[in-house]
């Protein structure tokens, strides 16, 4: 198991905690991973000091690893108090109906199309365009604009051998992008 924690930019763990960074087989080489560290008291290698046990075979060792996303949107603010206050606010959903500011946003940038086709006016209509370009659920397409609460059901049902995004992972993400529109309309990004 691993857990994705969003953070700044600047943030680097090995500046407040004793952790061990991970690390992962690449080209036969052990390198650091982008992001993951270890709180358990797991084996360094001697040589480069990451995780002697690469990522991939942690998990089944017992060991969870925190991936420390850094998203540049976080560091346009000092307190999560100041998000709070901006998600609270609707944003300008028909922002995402030009090319040029769907481009600039995260996980959609590269889907204008499927994002004008859904046009969406909430968060969890948001949510659902981020699912909907996942592979494998992109042919829910049409039921979803015909019906979106029934599509969404199946959006989000994970069967064993299938492909399925977290509804969770899927809001949290899209709660960024509503955090850039606002940054957006305001100038500031």
């Amino acid at each position: 198991m691993d857990i994705d924690i969003d953070m700044q930019t600047t943030f680097d763990p090995t500046d407040i905690f004793d952790v061990i960074k991970a690390s992962m087989i690449q080209k036969g080489e052990m390198r650091k991973h982008p992001c993951g560290a270890y709180f358990q008291n797991m084996p360094a290698d001697p040589v480069t000091g990451l995780a002697a046990i690469p990522h991939k075979d942690a998990e089944q060792n017992g060991y969870t690893k925190i991936d420390f996303l850094h998203l540049g949107v976080l560091d346009h603010f000092d307190n999560k108090n100041q998000i709070r206050a901006l998600l609270r606010k609707e944003p300008n959903w028909g922002m995402l109906l030009r090319r040029d500011v769907v481009e600039k946003l995260f996980q959609i940038g590269n889907h204008v199309d499927l994002v004008r086709q859904i046009a969406p006016k909430s968060t969890m209509e948001l949510a659902d365009c981020i699912s909907l370009i996942r592979p494998g659920k992109i042919d829910l397409l049409d039921d979803y604009l015909e019906d979106r609460e029934a599509a969404r059901e199946e959006l989000y049902r994970y069967e064993k051998g299938t492909y399925a995004y977290k509804k969770g992972h899927a809001i949290a993400y899209a709660m960024i992008i509503v955090l850039q529109l606002h940054l957006i309309s305001a100038d500031i990004i």
